[in-house]
């Protein structure tokens, strides 16, 4: 079996183009997206793993509730999108969906690098939609890929 290294899930180019997409998207909101990438998800469903990194993570603690996690488990081809209250309210379930069924689509496919970036740019445009930047908010996390097992 071989063994999955932090650094073997993208090559620099694509951690880049994903990075790249972070920052875009967050650039004129107040909201926060973050990427988290593993290899196996452990639970069936990954919106329950999702859920614990969300609050792993204390996205949960932005003032407007408007952090967006995407989590990807490559190896076992799952990944869930979890909203926060805040920006779940503006944008509801088909929104999410619809984002859902476009990252799907891109994995089908076969580009895993361009449906990340495409998915987070969505997120980010309704962030900037109904969360505008503001001053009031609170510290932007680093934009970065973060990786579990």
């Amino acid at each position: 079996m071989a063994i999955f290294r932090k650094k073997e899930f993208f090559t620099e180019k694509q951690k880049s183009a994903i990075v790249e997409a972070i920052r875009g998207a967050e650039r004129m909101t107040s909201g926060e997206i973050r990427l988290y990438v593993e290899h196996r998800c452990k639970y069936l469903d990954p919106m329950h793993r999702a859920m614990e990194v969300f609050s792993h993570l204390e996205l949960h603690k932005r003032i407007h509730r408007n952090a967006v996690l995407l989590y990807i488990a490559l190896a076992d081809k799952q990944f869930a999108i979890y909203g926060d209250e805040g920006i779940h309210a503006k944008v509801g379930d088909n929104f999410w969906q619809k984002q859902a069924d476009l990252l799907k689509q891109q994995f089908r496919d076969g580009k895993i690098t361009e449906g990340i970036a495409v998915c987070i740019l969505g997120i980010g445009t309704a962030l900037q939609q109904y969360f505008p930047h503001d001053l009031d908010q609170n510290s932007p996390e680093p934009d970065e890929i973060l990786y579990g097992r």
